[in-house]
């Protein structure tokens, strides 16, 4: 358990100190301010989300309610790792990195506030801009978000492969079964012959 805490410890922290490198350290305080990394390709982009992952449903009052969403589906996330701690070291790092993600815009959704179209608001700092195709993305995302996206993907592709795998086994238990049922009459009717012999 020590080495998903420790992966759950290092997302926040990596997020947390991420957001404070881009905003302080590089000077990217003001909203809409953008540094080019790669020029019409990635820039660091300051925007305030005051919505839920990549910006969607934003609004001071629905904030509430994304911080008890996470706060229950981290402790069921949590809780699942702890009790039911998947066999698959890759489902427990995924989860790990679900909850880091999860805590890392926690702690913005709760303790950072700043104008937001003229109001104090809380916000997630949002800035990982890929912009080289406006048209097709749009979203500007932080580091807990893609922590968070991986985690998903991870276990995504983990529970069909456990499912696939599932699948396989009851497949090859059936057919054992038939074998043995098989091998089982074939040894009475032999028997049944021997004793009209």
């Amino acid at each position: 358990m020590l080495v998903w805490l420790l992966i759950i410890a290092g997302v926040v922290i990596l997020d947390q100190a991420s957001k404070l490198l881009v905003m302080h350290g590089l000077g990217l305080d003001e909203v809409g301010e953008s540094i080019p990394i790669i020029e019409n390709v990635f820039h660091f982009t300051h925007v305030r989300n005051t919505g839920a992952a990549f910006g969607m449903l934003g609004g001071e009052n629905q904030r509430w309610i994304f911080i008890i969403i996470s706060i229950i589906g981290i402790l069921a996330l949590i809780v699942y790792l702890w009790k039911f701690r998947p066999k698959s070291k890759w489902a427990c790092a995924a989860l790990s990195m679900v909850i880091g993600g999860g805590l890392g815009n926690m702690i913005d959704r709760c303790f950072r506030v700043g104008l937001v179209h003229g109001e104090e608001r809380h916000y997630v700092f949002d800035f990982l801009d890929f912009c080289a195709f406006p048209n097709l993305w749009k979203w500007t995302f932080n580091v807990a978000d893609a922590f968070v996206c991986v985690g998903a993907a991870i276990l995504m592709v983990w529970c069909i492969c456990s499912f696939i795998e599932e699948t396989k086994a009851e497949k090859q238990k059936k057919l054992a079964t038939v074998d043995e049922v098989d091998a089982k009459d074939s040894a009475d009717d032999n028997g049944d012959e021997k004793d009209c012999v």
